[in-house]
């Protein structure tokens, strides 16, 4: 038996994977984001490890025999988030995340003051990353740098309190702009271009490898052996291409959950900054991935409930009960979903989200459908930048809450004209990959374990619909450079 613990933003989930490959069960706990000023996005990481007790409690009461019997133990995560700890392992400060955009004029230092950046990282300096979050505190609160000690990933700080070890894998380090990407490790060139050293960094094992072991203390408190390992584990979009079996190049997935992903497999490092897509390590040896990301994806629907009082299953049942979809498309509003900023394709923290074209006729469904629209629309002009990049797929597996809604599959099957697969279990995401790198840790072989679940829907582009929404697709981009900077 196997346990998957995928340290989200707004949830900690926790799997249960037999050796048959079967879920045998998931428990979670919900987190909150603190947002102290304007741009910010923090988290207690003491509320990580409160949500994994819970969520471990959960499981164990559920299935007492399967919980008992784990002997491996993967771990997945929010990337680029950083934890600051004194020589003491004591937390310095809230957790600065993926998604907060206070380093936007530190991105321009840290260009500048590592030339190279971009042909060791492979990437754009953004404010989501972790190394221009380190320039900020370096400048704002200057006491508490000094006292650095160890930076660590959120997910590697979870594997801190499993197991005392100081240990990442490629594929989360790569998002941090310290990782030699090509090269597996930590660039000394670019730590120390933030005023870091290799000594303040965790150790690096690939995500299928051992990290170290459970805790004894920790194993008994749990009812677990006490020879339990836990694997380097991977950010949560390469657990999630481990969990639907994206291993070899060319295969790919759409990630719609917090944020939307656009995740394509390589066989080499091709890095492609001038479109702001991630050339990042995958999480197999040998293997890297190309990426595009919004920073608000499932998470506008969620934005839109909460704005109407509703909930996305009342929502998405009176958009599809609409009787003339054409109509709709017709009369909907625009939706730019950048209520968080956007990565992919213009790296603007600034960018707002905006609802254009509402009219006295405007129905709360035509609102419902330009949110999902939008979303899908973000994700085309990140499959176009996936493609500047070199990168071509004809099918994307989709993962995450928002597979759950076969509208919205099909919507993006249209707006980027691909085919959209659906997998069965495919909610589970970065967990149930998670899981997967733990039994590849405590014996298994990637053949066995890596297969694709089973396909439980499949989504073809209708090229008519495509060819309705090309108009609205141009009036998207447009109305985005009209405002940008506004």
């Amino acid at each position: 038996m196997f346990l998957g613990i995928d340290l989200g933003t707004s949830e900690v989930k926790l799997l249960l994977l037999d050796d048959t490959r079967r879920i045998v069960g998931t428990a979670g706990s919900a987190l909150t984001l603190q947002s102290p000023q304007p741009l910010w996005s923090e988290q207690d990481p003491m509320a990580w490890w409160q949500a994994t007790e819970a969520a471990v409690a959960q499981l164990r009461t559920a299935h007492p025999a399967a919980f008992a019997a784990v002997r491996g133990i993967g771990l997945s995560g929010q990337m680029h988030g950083a934890v600051l700890l004194d020589d003491s392992d004591a937390i310095l400060r809230p957790a600065i995340l993926w998604n907060d955009g206070r380093s936007h004029a530190e991105c321009a230092e840290l260009t500048t003051g590592a030339p190279r950046l971009l042909d060791i990282a492979g990437n754009l300096a953004m404010p989501g990353f972790t190394a221009p979050k380190l320039l900020w505190v370096r400048k704002h609160e200057p006491d508490i740098f000094k006292r650095i000690a160890s930076v660590l990933l959120p997910k590697d700080w979870l594997r801190l309190q499993l197991t005392g070890a100081k240990v990442s894998d490629p594929s989360d380090a790569a998002g941090t702009l310290w990782l030699d990407v090509a090269r597996r490790d930590w660039s000394d060139e670019l730590l120390a271009a933030t005023g870091l050293s290799r000594a303040q960094m965790p150790r690096v094992v690939e995500s299928n490898e051992i990290s170290g072991l459970l805790k004894p203390e920790l194993a008994a408190a749990w009812g677990l052996c006490p020879e339990v390992v836990v694997a380097g584990g991977a950010g949560d979009n390469a657990a999630s291409a481990i969990g639907i079996g994206a291993t070899q190049p060319g295969d790919g997935f759409i990630s719609l959950g917090t944020s939307g992903v656009l995740f394509v497999v390589n066989d080499r490092y091709r890095p492609n900054p001038a479109s702001a897509v991630h050339a990042f390590c995958h999480a197999l040896p040998q293997r890297w991935h190309q990426m595009s990301v919004m920073l608000s994806a499932a998470s506008c629907l969620r934005w839109f409930c909460t704005l109407v009082g509703s909930d996305e299953a009342a929502l998405l049942d009176e958009l599809s009960s609409t009787s003339d979809d054409n109509a709709v498309i017709e009369r909907a509003p625009l939706f730019l979903p950048y209520l968080a900023g956007e990565r992919t394709p213009h790296n603007d923290p600034f960018a707002p989200g905006v609802f254009h074209g509402l009219k006295t006729a405007t129905t709360r469904a035509d609102c419902t459908y330009a949110v999902l629209e939008g979303v899908a629309f973000g994700l085309a002009d990140g499959l176009d930048a996936l493609r500047a990049a070199g990168t071509e797929v004809c099918t994307l597996s989709l993962v995450g809450g928002g597979a759950r809604s076969a509208y919205w599959a099909q919507l993006i099957a249209d707006s980027l004209h691909v085919e959209i697969v659906v997998h069965s279990g495919s909610e589970a995401g970065g967990a149930l990959g998670a899981a997967r790198l733990g039994w590849l840790a405590a014996d298994g072989d990637v053949d066995r374990v890596c297969t694709r679940p089973p396909v439980a829907a499949r989504h073809a582009a209708n090229p008519e619909r495509h060819a309705r929404l090309a108009p609205r697709l141009a009036r998207f981009r447009d109305l985005y450079q009209r405002l940008r900077g506004a």
